[in-house]
């Protein structure tokens, strides 16, 4: 089954990049995306952008998509990443987002239900 790890946290409290307190942080990160692609786990995955170079597209019904400048939404915890994986159940997973190198924030752990280009369609 595959499953979307969603990390949340608060972007303001990450490091400035190209300091030597980022390129620590990153290592951890690093370590864990290397395990978890040597595990056989791994499909995909990224860190995003901050929220400011974010775009929303709205739809609402009966009316034209409303493009707005900003995230979707206003929070203390921004969506900074994600790991997209395969394992065995809701358990494997979790304990694959347990090991996720966030020193504060969530990760949220949600079963695919279809992904096109898939070998096996997810069962719900």
């Amino acid at each position: 089954m595959e499953y979307l790890l969603m990390i949340a946290s608060d972007e303001s409290a990450a490091p400035a990049y190209g300091t030597d307190d980022f390129a620590a942080w990153m290592s951890g990160w690093v370590t864990f995306s290397t395990s978890l692609m040597e595990s056989g786990r791994f499909i995909a995955g990224a860190g995003l952008q901050p929220t400011a170079t974010a775009t929303t597209v709205r739809r609402t019904p009966g009316s034209a998509p409303t493009v707005l400048d900003g995230p979707y939404a206003e929070t203390k915890e921004q969506l900074g990443g994600f790991y997209l994986i395969t394992a065995a159940d809701l358990d494997e997973a979790l304990e694959v987002a347990k090991a996720i190198p966030v020193p504060d924030g969530a990760v949220e752990v949600r079963p695919l239900s279809f992904r096109p280009d898939a070998r096996e369609p997810a069962s719900v």
